[in-house]
């Protein structure tokens, strides 16, 4: 008896200490160290949330940078369903679906010739990735400067403005995050068409 009255005054305080007391301080220390972290890292344009920084988000519009496909259920880059398909590259769906993306990106690209960067036509592990390689970037740019008569030189400069290296300078790849880049190339249209209106 004396020995299951330890083991259940042990067991709560565990409780007490592992599910209230520590994630509670863990909490307090990121919001106070990291604030825009610890609350999502939303993105706000004119005190309006357009998302996160850290969950993709669905474009296909002819004029913007489009993301990774996305297999999570219901719908791309849902946060709530976060996951892959779980196809590997013996799988004939995975295959179909690949070659289906690449038709759809040679006709849309404006370069049928050129090599797809393979971001752009597999999914990721969570359905949510915010990020693209530096090459996706750059070979959408024939597309997006038709779309919104900007220069091609323009394209890459405001690319290459984006590209974060790798983390501590050896982990990861080099990479783009979308929405960031698609909220700057907006503004770079409005910067550009109002000083060609003047």
């Amino acid at each position: 008896m004396q020995q299951l009255k330890r083991a259940c005054m042990l067991m709560m305080l565990l409780t007490l200490m592992t599910g209230f007391v520590y994630p509670l301080l863990i909490t307090g220390v990121a919001h106070y160290c990291f604030p825009w972290q610890a609350k999502g890292s939303l993105i706000y344009q004119e005190d309006k949330l357009i998302g996160s920084r850290w969950i993709g988000q669905s474009f296909s519009s002819l004029d913007y940078f489009w993301g990774r496909p996305s297999a999570t259920a219901s719908y791309p880059y849902n946060a709530l369903a976060s996951g892959g398909s779980n196809e590997g590259p013996s799988n004939p769906r995975f295959l179909a679906n690949v070659r289906e993306r690449v038709e759809q990106l040679q006709k849309t690209s404006l370069q049928i010739n050129r090599t797809i960067p393979v971001d752009l036509v597999t999914a990721s592990g969570s359905g949510l990735d915010p990020e693209i390689s530096p090459a996706a970037a750059f070979f959408q740019i024939p597309r997006i400067a038709k779309a919104r008569h900007l220069s091609d030189e323009v394209l890459h400069a405001l690319i290459r403005v984006h590209i974060q290296s790798r983390t501590l300078g050896f982990l990861g790849e080099p990479r783009v995050n979308l929405l960031q880049l698609n909220m700057a190339l907006d503004q770079l249209s409005l910067t550009t068409s109002s000083q060609s209106g003047n």
